[in-house]
């Protein structure tokens, strides 16, 4: 890797790990329905500028469709889960649970796809779940059943993610694949569309919110312009020059940027049983994505 792949790479992991501060700030404000539609509609605009502004051709050879769906599941469900999430969880604790993304795909590629997983992985697998658990029974949380609710969000999301691993490349990369800045954008609309009936209906039933409110507006815009749409271009400009596996380490910068923007911004702090239960958890995935040893 060139030293500018290392400077991408962490400047993808800080942007991400800011998201985990910005939800934080601009779920309870505003829902977070409405948090997660307007990240996805931003990021969808701000990727449409991006590309119109390269002059590049807006030809999706027929996977409109598939790229639409995969918003819906890569970025409709997730963000909203993560939203959803921040009204319980302090940043830090939604950021390494997003770093189970590769248990999720290891966990759902053996039951609906028929993968072969080595027994590093397994125990790997059983590692991180067991880190899952310490996080949420241990620690200064709300309460109990707030942590369960919050966690249970993270991993849905991170399910999703995983799932959306599996049809991109049955969907996409399987039908002689798309340009990876197309693919995103696709999804952002499709995610747009897919929030955009419940932001509707949530601000028609949902009593009054406070709108001016300064600090959640810039949290909202800096979601889907910076940590969607520039994160994206990042994130895909890595995956071309370093491959997957080696972009797929961002999800152990992550974390560590998370709790630093949520205790230099918040003030938020980690108790001795979230150290324990996020180096299990670290630990599980890098047993998880390492690379098994070949005999020869």
């Amino acid at each position: 890797m060139r030293g500018s792949d290392y400077l991408r790479l962490g400047a993808l992991a800080a942007l991400w790990g800011a998201s985990f501060l910005f939800m934080r700030i601009a779920a309870p404000a505003f829902g977070a329905i409405n948090t997660a539609f307007f990240r996805v509609a931003l990021g969808f605009i701000g990727l449409l500028f991006m590309l119109t502004q390269l002059k590049r051709p807006l030809n999706f050879n027929g996977k409109f469709g598939p790229s639409l769906i995969l918003g819906i599941i890569n970025s409709g469900v997730p963000f909203l889960m993560y939203c959803l999430a921040a009204k319980w969880l302090p940043a830090g604790y939604s950021a390494i649970l997003n770093a189970t993304t590769p248990l999720m795909g290891a966990l759902l590629g053996i039951t609906f796809f028929h993968e072969a997983i080595s027994a590093k992985k397994r125990v790997g697998m059983t590692l991180g779940f067991c880190g899952i658990i310490a996080i949420t029974a241990v620690g200064e949380l709300p309460s109990p059943r707030a942590a369960a609710a919050g966690v249970a969000c993270c991993l849905i999301a991170t399910a999703c993610y995983a799932l959306a691993g599996f049809l991109t490349r049955k969907l996409i990369a399987g039908r002689g694949g798309l340009d990876a800045a197309l693919v995103a954008l696709g999804s952002q609309m499709g995610a747009s569309l897919f929030l955009l009936p419940f932001f509707i209906g949530n601000i028609a039933v949902r009593p009054a919110i406070d709108w001016l409110q300064p600090a959640a507006w810039a949290s909202v815009i800096a979601l889907g312009t910076l940590c969607t749409a520039l994160a994206y271009i990042l994130y895909f400009r890595l995956i071309a020059d370093i491959g997957p596996l080696r972009s797929l380490t961002v999800t152990f910068l992550i974390p560590p940027f998370a709790l630093l923007w949520g205790y230099l911004a918040l003030g938020e702090t980690v108790s001795v049983g979230y150290l324990a239960g996020a180096c299990a958890v670290c630990i599980g995935v890098w047993m998880v994505v390492s690379p098994d040893k070949t005999s020869r």
